[in-house]
């Protein structure tokens, strides 16, 4: 591990940590000296990706909570809280993609899923961490969102639809603290990257032909090494 540690010292939070991009941010996040909690329903999962964080020195504690359950997210808020007396980083990357169809056959199961993953949940832990990240030295947060948030595509009226209330969520809160406090948030497109959800959503893709998740985690940690302003948005190519 290098001995250049930018987030020495500072505590992130990273959703859907238990794999993919959320899995590369927080090693990515805990080797340059961030304590990391990570978020994910699978308990051997999470502990995997811990593992992977204590082999290149870094630290973590494992999370493993249901995002869409009722009261998860603000007992999570609470025991951080009991912990540590601010959150200087979290990156919202859980996200449920429901099957592709036409908007007349969704399923109503899974886009209540969705709903409840990429919506209700964000708004809960912009709820349950606002005074933690507030009480930050320079809180910043990262949502990972899709480009059929704010360009509708054929048969992924469900999973769009989500992504783009989960971008109106972010932009709101980003817009009521950017004056009060030093938070800011920022809105990342990981654009095609070799994830489970893409290998559900193109089947017949070649895996190699896409960028890993790693890319996408560096130019994350990256980022928030930046003074963005609230608003920021980029895709990762």
């Amino acid at each position: 591990m290098s001995d250049t540690k930018p987030f020495e010292g500072r505590t992130a939070v990273v959703t859907g940590a238990s794999r993919g991009i959320g899995a590369a941010t927080a090693l990515a996040l805990a080797e340059a000296g961030a304590h990391v909690i990570l978020v994910a329903r699978k308990v051997k999962a999470l502990e995997e990706v811990e593992d992977r964080i204590h082999a290149v020195g870094g630290t973590s504690t494992i999370a493993p909570i249901d995002l869409t359950e009722p009261d998860a997210v603000a007992r999570l808020a609470a025991a951080i809280a009991g912990r540590w007396e601010s959150l200087d980083i979290i990156v919202i990357s859980a996200a449920y993609l429901p099957e592709l169809s036409p908007l007349s056959q969704i399923d109503p199961k899974q886009f209540n899923t969705a709903i409840m993953t990429n919506v209700v949940a964000t708004q809960a832990l912009l709820a349950g961490f606002d005074q933690l990240l507030r009480s930050a030295e320079a809180g910043r947060i990262i949502g990972l969102t899709s480009s059929v948030g704010a360009s509708p595509r054929s048969f992924w009226g469900a999973y769009g639809s989500t992504k783009a209330a989960f971008e109106n969520l972010l932009d709101t809160y980003g817009a009521e603290v950017e004056k009060l406090s030093p938070l800011r948030v920022a809105i990342i497109d990981p654009g095609a990257t070799r994830t489970e959800m893409r290998a559900r959503a193109y089947p017949g893709e070649k895996p190699e032909t896409v960028k890993l998740p790693e890319v996408v985690a560096a130019r994350i940690t990256a980022l928030l090494q930046e003074d963005f302003p609230t608003g920021h948005r980029e895709r990762v190519e």
